[in-house]
């Protein structure tokens, strides 16, 4: 399997090292490189393009329509995106025909205080926080907390991505989508907007068994393969692929949708041998 285009994969600038303290341990290294040591790791996934940037605060003309999108951390500081003051931003995106990729983040000191710090070890509190868990049932709350305010009618050509296997969202879908027809008139429901403005990735969820509830609710063109690299490893996304190619969950045209063909399509990329 070839031709493979990976979307939320990581790196630090050396500006960005500068200004704050070391980041990641021993994972630094990999962020850092955006050279041979990263085309090595590729390769030994059979990654042909790894989208990634790192984008100027004044960006050229010519820069700014190059730009194919954004990744963004989920909240700032405890703010989501949902209020007036981020509209230019979602406008911005709509008029510009990119994607938005909507990344977890560490909750802050009273969101972990809160939330996720109980009669357990500080270690579960932070898991529970971060990757186990909160990363994700945040986003997810984030994204329900757009579809609320109107933001998909406002912006109905809004391009949104999500990683990690939709964030919970698949499973929860038809729930959701009843729950919230309560919510007061929308010009589309819940499950409109999922199929009409999201994309989700894999993202460093390597199991067969989410994506076999993905498959039975969400279209095949809104499945994106994704790492999450360095944090997650291309070989074991590339054995991810091959379990679902086994699986029979997906023929070969879906396959190739999901390693690359969704992505060039979203995105406007090649995929280089």
């Amino acid at each position: 399997m070839d031709n493979i285009i990976t979307l939320e994969e990581h790196f630090i600038s050396d500006a960005y090292l500068a200004t704050h303290p070391p980041y990641a341990g021993q994972l630094l290294d990999k962020l850092r490189d955006v050279g041979s040591m990263r085309l090595e790791y590729m390769n030994a996934g059979n990654v042909s393009v790894q989208v990634i940037s790192h984008v100027p605060a004044d960006m050229d003309t010519e820069g700014y329509h190059r730009f194919v999108g954004a990744m963004i951390d989920n909240h700032s500081a405890g703010t989501y995106y949902d209020g007036q003051a981020y509209h230019v931003f979602w406008s911005t995106a709509q008029e510009l025909d990119v994607p938005i990729y909507l990344h977890p983040t560490w909750p802050t000191e009273t969101m972990k205080s809160a939330l996720y710090t109980g009669n357990f070890p500080p270690s579960a509190a932070t898991g529970l926080g971060a990757s186990a868990f909160g990363w994700h049932s945040d986003v997810a709350l984030h994204v329900l907390r757009l579809f609320a305010s109107g933001l998909f009618d406002r912006f109905p050509r809004l391009k949104l991505i999500i990683g990690h296997m939709g964030e919970m969202l698949p499973f929860m879908l038809e729930r959701i989508a009843q729950q919230s027809a309560r919510w007061g008139h929308r010009e589309r429901g819940f499950k409109e907007v999922w199929d009409g403005n999201i994309w989700i990735t894999t993202a460093g969820v390597w199991s067969v068994d989410p994506m076999a509830c993905i498959l039975r609710n969400t279209k095949i063109e809104r499945i994106l393969y994704s790492v999450d690299y360095p944090f997650e490893s291309n070989e074991a996304g590339l054995e991810f692929l091959e379990k679902l190619r086994r699986s029979g969950l997906v023929d070969e045209e879906g396959m190739g949708k999901i390693v690359s063909g969704n992505a060039v399509g979203l995105l406007g990329l090649k995929a280089r041998k």
